[in-house]
């Protein structure tokens, strides 16, 4: 039985495609059209993972699972203007017409679009809810026959919690926080005060935080959030415009937090750093107290979390180190992408009733490698015709021959296997370097991606010796969990952090692996196993032979604004357009110094809006 999965129309649309409850391809239409969280009905997707199953001009799927209810949705939209009116109205008359014309219309347009791809309409369409599909994408996929299920994000129809659990192959809600009362708002709220992208900077907002200290946190449980012993909370809407306005943050929000909003690119203040890591004390002890709630409540041991909060990797390691649950699983796609996953997943066990096997170690995710991978032969045909030169690496010399490369403080590039489904590159789309440089962070950020020098890398660990490396003792394979360096790795602070600037505060090291240790000794961590990705695995196991250190830089293979690259001519041209020194593209090996002049728009990056 064929299940299409499909996100659309908010941010971050995406396919998936479910065969007998095996996930057999994912892929997000950003990284095909290359627009940053393109959210248009993902006609790429949907073509690459109709290919990927094999299905053929006129086979016919079982069921196209979409991944929210847009009449539930249509209908908040409605309720808010009417409770709010006639503030908001003219965001109301903006957004109508878009729901007439196609919002509203989604099961004439799936039907459409896979009957113009060459598929017969499917038998049925069905509308999962939002948190839903969120819970369905956390559950499912994870190794626990029985969990707890969190789900928090924006706003979904009107659900923004929800607090559940899974049992073999049945989920229940058991409560909910509704709109406008949501975590994922507040954060959202902050991260433009703080001059960055909604639905897009607020991991920047997270990596600011360190920097700062938590000077408004009462401020902000006082004023901004009632917050309660079980996770409940409200918000003070005075403090917000998202309601009835074109903003998140309203004016006095910058009374209570000393000043105006910061413009964006606009210098970064400690004021603004002080706020970053406000915000994400509120938002950790949220849900810290909603993950207590739920364990008093269900006597779960295991904990599943989705929706975009679950992205906030730091929260992730807090709540794993409370030692709440036994083990917690984050769904890899998180956000809106990853409810195209659940939604397939909520058809395949909910609607049709099917089993579920869950051996409580191993998860169905397959690594996250879910998307489009390119044979050798179509990459030598690329290569060939466009006359770039490279070289062939035999497969059992090219992890020691990249190893070399990076420990000779070479930057390089990885367009490997199948994409990786989620935000996070995992060693197909990356970009990796050598993380005891004092100056890689800043280097690779500024010259490589583009982009602020404050933001992290995380590192690439493989899995055995994580432990040895960092204050952690299970696996992390998605980069959704952030411990401390070991403290047998880390230098002492010499006092006077708080008065460098930021490029000097970035620069200075803080461990034996400096490029990956943040300002507070913590590391967003990648466990690399054999099993998952064994390739990516042979390369760090290269590099410790040559180097003694098992770990790698490793951030993805895009640059500021751009999504991540999918095919040979999207790497072939970021590597070009930046200063990585080599290209691995699947076995051939780019040198750039043996490139031709590359020629291109002086203005390409105008082809990204900045995140």
């Amino acid at each position: 039985m064929d299940i299409l999965g499909i996100s659309c129309d908010y941010h971050d649309s995406a396919a998936c495609l479910v065969r007998d409850g095996v996930i057999v391809a994912a892929a997000q239409e950003e990284r095909f059209t290359r627009k940053k969280g393109d959210a248009d009905l993902p006609l790429h997707s949907i073509r690459f993972c109709l290919q990927q199953a094999g299905l053929r001009p006129g086979a016919r799927l079982d069921a196209v699972a979409f991944y929210d209810k847009p009449l539930l949705k249509f209908h908040r939209l409605l309720q808010t203007q009417r409770a709010v009116a006639p503030r908001g109205l003219g965001q109301f008359l903006q957004a109508v017409p878009v729901w007439l014309r196609r919002k509203l219309w989604v099961e004439a347009r799936l039907t459409q679009s896979v009957e113009n791809i060459g598929i017969a309409a499917p038998e049925r369409i069905l509308f999962p809810e939002h948190h839903l599909s969120h819970a369905a994408s956390a559950f499912y996929p994870s190794p626990f026959p029985r969990a707890a299920i969190l789900t928090v994000d924006g706003v979904g129809e009107w659900a923004t919690t929800t607090l559940a659990t899974g049992s073999d192959h049945r989920i229940d809600f058991h409560q909910q926080l509704t709109y406008p009362h949501s975590l994922g708002l507040l954060y959202s709220a902050i991260t433009q005060y703080c001059g960055f992208r909604v639905n897009s900077g607020e991991y920047k907002l997270m990596g600011l935080a360190p920097y700062g200290e938590p000077r408004y946190v009462q401020a902000m449980l006082d004023h901004l959030i009632d917050l309660r012993d079980d996770g409940s909370f409200a918000l003070n809407l005075d403090y917000f415009d998202y309601v009835s306005g074109d903003r998140m943050a309203g004016p006095k929000l910058g009374e209570l937090l000393g000043g105006p909003p910061r413009a964006a690119e606009g210098p970064i203040e400690r004021r603004h750093m002080d706020v970053a890591r406000s915000v994400q004390e509120v938002a950790e002890l949220v849900l810290l107290r909603l993950a207590g709630h739920l364990r008093t409540t269900t006597g779960m041991e295991h904990l599943c979390l989705a929706g975009g909060v679950a992205l906030n990797c730091v929260a992730n390691g807090k709540l794993l180190r409370s030692g709440l649950f036994r083990d917690l699983w984050i769904q890899p796609a998180a956000g809106d992408a990853g409810g195209a996953l659940g939604a397939a997943l909520a058809v395949w066990h909910g609607h049709f009733d099917r089993p579920r096997q869950a051996d409580g170690v191993h998860d169905a995710m397959q690594g996250a490698l879910l998307g489009p991978e390119f044979s050798e032969a179509d990459i030598q045909t690329y290569l060939d015709r466009r006359g770039y030169p490279y070289t062939r690496i035999a497969d059992a010399e090219w992890p020691t021959t990249v190893a070399q490369l990076l420990a000779d403080q070479q930057v390089v590039a990885l367009c490997q296997g199948r994409m990786e489904f989620g935000p996070r590159a995992l060693g197909n789309r990356s970009i990796v370097g050598d993380p005891r440089s004092p100056h890689m962070q800043s280097q690779m950020n500024l010259k490589i991606k583009f982009r602020e020098s404050f933001r992290p890398f995380a590192p690439s660990v493989l899995q055995e010796q994580a432990s040895a490396w960092f204050d952690l003792d299970r696996p992390s394979p998605y980069m959704l969990l952030v411990a401390d360096v070991a403290k047998d790795r880390q230098l002492p602070l010499q006092g006077d952090e708080k008065q460098l600037d930021l490029t000097q505060w970035v620069n200075r090291p803080r461990s034996s692996v400096p490029a990956i240790t943040h300002v507070d000794h913590s590391a967003r961590i990648q466990t690399v196993s054999q099993r998952d990705n064994p390739r990516y695995y042979a390369l760090i196991q290269a590099f410790e032979r040559l180097t003694g250190c098992p770990l790698l830089i490793n951030t993805s293979f895009n640059v500021r604004g751009e999504p991540i690259v999918c095919t040979p001519d999207d790497a072939y041209r970021c590597f070009m357009r930046t200063s990585i020194d080599a290209l691995a593209l699947g076995p051939f090996l780019l040198r750039k110094q043996e490139q031709p002049r590359w020629q291109d728009r002086e203005n390409w990056r105008e082809e990204f809006k900045l995140d």
